[in-house]
């Protein structure tokens, strides 16, 4: 199957987009999918503020992304945009790091008024980078996700039925993609 890398942009340690997004990966993992993750503030902050494109950790992640078959990108939402992290880390890559990828987006935020973040600040600057196809995305909201003490991860229903819709469409084009470049290779 198809390799996919899984970037958190939160900032925090503790952050829920982070555990989301491991919990969409164990999805996909389960569908028999190779899945990388990335948390990108464990990525230098040197490197990430001072823009240097050379720094072996950089290049390590740039190098991730050039891989990888699939890409799900997972931000919290700050001031109606994707995180500034996600944006240092963008702004390293090659201008078109994501050419020929499918890519998924995913945001998480406190309420609804960012749940258009997704789509008019995102989006845009993905497919600038070149995609070969960005699926329909998803923006969670905190509250419907819940952290137990030993680390259990517990989505609200309605929004563990779309994140399960949505990562399985991923995983689909992800096929059809894999098996579009068989049959053409």
């Amino acid at each position: 199957m198809a390799t996919i890398l899984s970037v958190s942009a939160s900032p925090s340690a503790t952050s829920r987009t982070a555990r989301l997004l491991r919990h969409l990966d164990a999805r996909l993992t389960a569908q028999g999918h190779e899945v990388i993750a990335l948390d990108v503030r464990t990525l230098p902050a040197e490197a990430l503020l001072g823009a240097d494109f050379g720094h072996p950790a950089i290049v390590r992640a740039g190098a991730l992304f050039e891989q990888a078959d699939g890409v799900v990108i997972g931000t919290p939402v700050y001031k109606a945009a994707y995180s500034g992290l996600l944006k240092s880390l963008l702004d390293l890559l090659p201008q078109y790091a994501l050419t020929g990828k499918t890519v998924l987006p995913l945001a998480t935020g406190g309420t609804t008024a960012h749940v258009l973040a997704i789509d008019y600040a995102l989006r845009p600057v993905l497919a600038s980078m070149g995609p070969a196809h960005i699926t329909p995305g998803w923006f969670t909201l905190d509250k419907d996700i819940t952290v137990a003490d030993d680390g259990t991860l517990t989505v609200a229903p309605g929004s563990a039925e779309a994140l399960a819709q949505v990562a399985d469409q991923f995983s689909a084009a992800l096929g059809g993609r894999t098996t579009l470049l068989a049959a053409t290779g």
